[in-house]
């Protein structure tokens, strides 16, 4: 599979009726199983990724610099892309060097990724010219990834989810909110009979109005966003948390990751005893891979 010619994967995701939560609240509630699309481009990579990697096929130099922390289903994905591809990338990491990598770090090593730690507080300059001069005077010409996609291309590549189902079975779409790429991606590529819902698992992610403007979403579509649900922050977790996906693993036999999905799909349930949904929705939820997440719990404490 030449995952650097989008066109050229076969792209047909599943849809899973979950007959559980209908049988109770006379809402459907389905899931666009994105996760089973590749074994590593899963979920909604292969789609913010995918107008990157038809640039750096256009360009001489043929490569690629992008950013991430330990634990980034992001630069997992672009060390395998650039490898299939035959690409050179550069992976900008978070935070100093530890004694012993991560399992995501050490996937991107063998796949080629050369990786370049910096500390915390000069990450927080990533999106800053002047640190994007110096990796150009270091690498010399490439295209260049922001973190998780965060930009009008990625935007662009995410829209391609809505084309993969029948929006007008829909009144609800709902998927995970990190950089905001995905979220904004989907909403351009609603139609107005379809509202797109967006949980942040990230604490105190107050900017998302800033970041949709950012990335030129339209703000005619309908849309909202709850920052919930999140459990503490950025990749951590509760008791609650991981219950909900053994139990639902059990119900489904779906895996969700603790970072990103499973918080989405914890929300939407929340939400539905709730009655935030009105009787009779008809709901997707976008599973957006990243399952590889989950290498980092201890082992034993989720049951698939």
């Amino acid at each position: 599979m030449n995952v650097t010619t989008y066109d050229t994967i076969n792209i047909h995701p599943k849809i899973t009726l979950l007959s559980n939560i209908c049988d109770k609240s006379k809402i459907k509630l389905s899931v666009l199983r994105l996760d089973e699309i590749h074994p590593i481009i899963s979920g909604n990579k292969i789609f913010k990724l995918r107008y990157f990697l038809e640039d750096v096929k256009e360009c001489a130099h043929k490569q690629i610099i992008t950013f991430g922390g330990a634990y980034s289903n992001h630069l997992a994905a672009t060390a395998y892309a650039c490898n299939t591809g035959g690409i050179r990338c550069v992976g900008i990491v978070r935070g100093e060097e530890p004694s012993v990598l991560s399992s995501t770090l050490l996937f991107c090593r063998r796949n080629k990724m050369q990786l370049e730690f910096i500390s915390r507080s000069a990450y927080t300059e990533i999106n800053d010219a002047a640190l994007q001069n110096l990796l150009r005077e270091k690498y010399g010409d490439h295209i260049l990834i922001p973190e998780g996609g965060f930009s009008l291309r990625g935007v662009k590549g995410a829209e391609g989810i809505m084309s993969l189902f029948d929006q007008k079975h829909y009144s609800d779409v709902c998927c995970p909110i990190g950089t905001a790429t995905t979220f904004a991606g989907l909403v351009n590529g609603a139609d107005n009979t379809t509202e797109i819902t967006g949980f942040s698992v990230l604490k105190n992610l107050a900017d998302i109005p800033q970041r949709l403007k950012k990335l030129q979403v339209d703000t005619s579509k309908r849309y909202s966003f709850t920052a919930e649900y999140h459990f503490g922050g950025y990749a951590k977790k509760t008791t609650e948390l991981i219950d909900f996906l053994n139990t639902f693993y059990k119900d489904n036999k779906i895996p969700l990751d603790f970072v990103y999905t499973g918080k989405m799909m914890f929300g939407v349930y929340d939400l539905i005893k709730k009655n935030h949904f009105p009787t009779g929705s008809n709901i997707l939820c976008i599973h957006t891979g990243g399952l590889q997440g989950n290498n980092s719990l201890p082992a034993g404490m989720l049951y698939f």
